[in-house]
């Protein structure tokens, strides 16, 4: 094998990342091609139907949302972790590149610049009323009553937060940690958006979800505040 084989075994890591990265610039999101987060919530959604506990004491709630978590977490971590490894072992070229497919689709750069260009543009061509329906489909608030500066407002914030939980977060469980890092953080973040409310029914259960979402966005999110 040539120089650059052996380099690229040695940087395998490195490279998928900046080839994930530039690939999400180039391509984004596109909305028929399947996503992995769709196995996460298939999984996140299962479990919570097993382990839901319909009586017993309120704590129980609490510790089979801490079981589900760490079942999630293993699963994913796991799983990721011993695809790359197998296949880079006996396949290298196959395994360098699922761990770029792994990064791509870890990122989202581009897909939450379109996102804010989307309202951006109806606020420019349709008026207030297409602003509001187009920052409705990227935020979770109702936006009916919402003024232009509201509208604005929204769109900032949700890019904000989404540039520490979809792009700097994602990168720096990567870059540390591989692509199972990274898809660990993936599975946290999906477990907090689906199960991290405040309500009577996840309050207990979702907990964990919420507090280990909070403990490993905490570095991430400060990187992103500085950038």
């Amino acid at each position: 094998m040539g120089t650059w084989y052996v380099l690229l075994q040695r940087w395998h890591l490195e490279v998928a990342v900046v080839l994930g990265f530039l690939l999400d610039l180039l391509l984004g999101d596109p909305e028929h091609w399947f996503h992995p987060v769709r196995l996460i919530g298939g999984l996140v959604r299962e479990l919570e139907r097993r382990l839901y506990p319909k009586a017993g004491p309120p704590v129980a709630a609490f510790w089979n949302g801490l079981f589900l978590w760490l079942c999630c977490v293993g699963a994913v971590g796991g799983s990721v972790y011993l695809l790359t490894g197998v296949l880079r072992q006996h396949f290298f070229l196959a395994g360098f590149a699922f761990e770029v497919l792994l990064s791509y689709q870890l990122l989202a750069a581009r897909c939450l610049s379109n996102s804010a260009a989307a309202v951006a543009r109806a606020l420019k061509e349709g008026g207030l009323a297409a602003g509001r329906k187009a920052v409705s489909y990227i935020v979770g608030r109702d936006t009916e009553e919402l003024s232009e500066a509201g509208v604005i407002r929204a769109t900032v914030e949700t890019v904000a937060e989404n540039t520490s939980d979809g792009e700097i977060a994602p990168l720096f469980f990567l870059v540390f940690f591989g692509a199972a890092g990274g898809w660990v953080y993936k599975a946290v973040n999906t477990m907090d958006s689906m199960l991290g409310y405040n309500n009577a029914r996840y309050r207990l259960f979702g907990r964990a979800a919420a507090r280990m979402d909070d403990v490993f966005n905490w570095i991430p999110a400060r990187l992103a505040a500085l950038f």
